[in-house]
């Protein structure tokens, strides 16, 4: 048992998962002067999207909620960060606790409900950490969602609101995410739905291309979908992208479901609602990018998210048609060298 699984049986699990990010994620920063003069780990380059990253395994949103930590992120091997989600108003979230983990099952449920410092205060931040340098930092993809207050039903204040977040953040962003798909905003999976789905896609789209600046291309734009989506309407989202032009799609987010874990049914049930992540996504999640891939041919870019924990995970989501890989409960599980350890696992 190496050094970070001791001190997690051992300590962390025995913190509030809250806190315990929180704790976990200021000794990152705080080591970030160091792990700056680390040499990265040596992966594969992936051209994707007109970008090119420097190897296929990548943070998920939901770790760096604000964006105050994405180049120590990036110093622990990641090769591209998504912050956020990021909402047009700040919002505190759900009432705490709100984070769970069910251990047996290498999984967490979060309930967290899109909790963040609004766009406004994300885009100063990005505006004093200043654009990448050519070859410097992890590649930033920016994930955007519903402010909780605006009606799910009511489609001009929705495509305001992600409006007001694509303006103020797409400037700053590598590439944009259009998050539909967390089961922590009420009513917020409706938008998957295509006819509610695609002005949304256009809309954000239009106003990415007009805060564009001069010189520096058009901001990719992809769309994050949820692994408990019937395969008819994955296949529908997978036409959508077509049709709108779309550069990508994430696939999946966390699930709703909760068959097959091995937890104490008790256990899971004081975890209550929310999304589960981790390990028992690993299957549904590699189906819907086979599912995407065989709809979408080989251009759009797939990004596979959801139970990836070992090399092998990340090689067999690679296969099923992902160019793009992404991770976040295994990291939690396995500690800081982790995702060091699975790049150099997908060159071996």
């Amino acid at each position: 048992m190496g050094l970070y699984r001791r001190a997690f049986e051992h300590g962390f699990r025995r913190i509030d998962p809250e806190r315990a990010h929180h704790l976990g994620f200021r000794a990152i920063r705080v080591g970030a002067p160091v792990l700056g003069r680390v040499p990265g780990p040596v992966g594969e380059p992936v051209a994707a999207m007109g970008l090119t990253f420097p190897h296929a395994l990548g943070l998920a949103a939901g770790f760096d909620k604000n964006g105050v930590g994405i180049d120590a992120l990036g110093a622990l091997g990641f090769g591209h960060v998504e912050i956020g989600t990021i909402t047009g108003q700040a919002q505190p979230g759900n009432p705490a606790p709100r984070m769970f983990r069910l251990v047996a099952d290498r999984a967490v449920v979060n309930r967290m409900g899109f909790n963040n410092d609004g766009a406004e205060a994300v885009a100063r931040r990005l505006a004093a950490r200043g654009r990448r340098a050519s070859g410097a930092g992890p590649v930033l993809g920016i994930n955007i969602g519903k402010t909780k207050v605006v009606p799910e039903d009511d489609e001009a204040a929705v495509l305001a609101d992600y409006g007001t977040s694509t303006r103020l953040l797409a400037p700053h962003a590598d590439y944009l995410v259009v998050n539909v798909s967390s089961p922590n905003t009420p009513g917020l999976r409706t938008l998957q739905a295509v006819e509610r789905l695609e002005p949304l896609l256009r809309h954000v789209r239009t106003v990415a291309d007009s805060v564009t600046t001069a010189g520096r291309g058009r901001v990719p734009l992809l769309v994050k979908i949820a692994p408990d989506l019937a395969d008819d309407d994955v296949l529908a989202v997978a036409d959508l992208a077509l049709a709108t032009g779309l550069d990508g799609i994430i696939a999946t987010n966390t699930t709703t479901g909760r068959d097959g874990l091995r937890s104490h049914p008790a256990e899971v049930a004081e975890a209550g609602a929310g999304g589960l992540s981790g390990a028992p996504l690993t299957a549904r999640a590699t189906e819907v990018v086979r599912l995407l891939r065989g709809r979408v041919g080989p251009d759009l870019t797939l990004v596979g998210v959801g139970g990836i924990s070992t090399p092998g995970d990340a090689r067999e989501r690679l296969a099923a048609g992902a160019d793009l890989l992404q991770a976040y409960t295994a990291f939690v599980y396995e500690g800081p060298l982790w995702p060091r350890r699975v790049v150099t696992g997908l060159r071996a």
